[in-house]
């Protein structure tokens, strides 16, 4: 019993190290860059009622890609967007899959930047 619990010990440091290396930092693409803002824009005015002083400034950011939680063989493009409204700072993340050519929008995310 004690011999195996080294090998069943090194096995599971095995499978967490190749995971956690599946999982590591990749960079999203610009890409789906100038979607992101069309969709940002859409996404504060949803959030805003259609406020006539929201606007949104670009380009898009990519941020580091995210995995697919239905499929961790695949990964999504984060692109930040920052939107305003009179004082008020929102920062909007936007997750695409991207299939050939084309930005497929997954996730959305909107945030507003206050301190309470």
């Amino acid at each position: 019993m004690m011999i195996r619990m080294p090998f069943v010990f090194a096995l599971a440091l095995l499978a967490g190290s190749s995971a956690s290396a599946h999982a590591a930092t990749q960079p999203s693409s610009k890409a789906c860059a100038a979607d992101a803002v069309i969709q940002a824009k859409k996404l504060l005015a949803f959030h805003t009622d259609d406020d006539d002083r929201a606007e949104v400034s670009g380009p898009a950011k990519p941020l580091p890609s995210i995995v697919n939680p239905a499929n961790p063989k695949q990964r999504f493009d984060v692109l930040e967007v920052w939107g305003y409204v009179y004082k008020g700072q929102y920062r909007m993340r936007l997750e695409y899959y991207r299939l050939g050519d084309d930005c497929v929008l997954m996730g959305q995310e909107i945030l507003e930047h206050a301190s309470l």
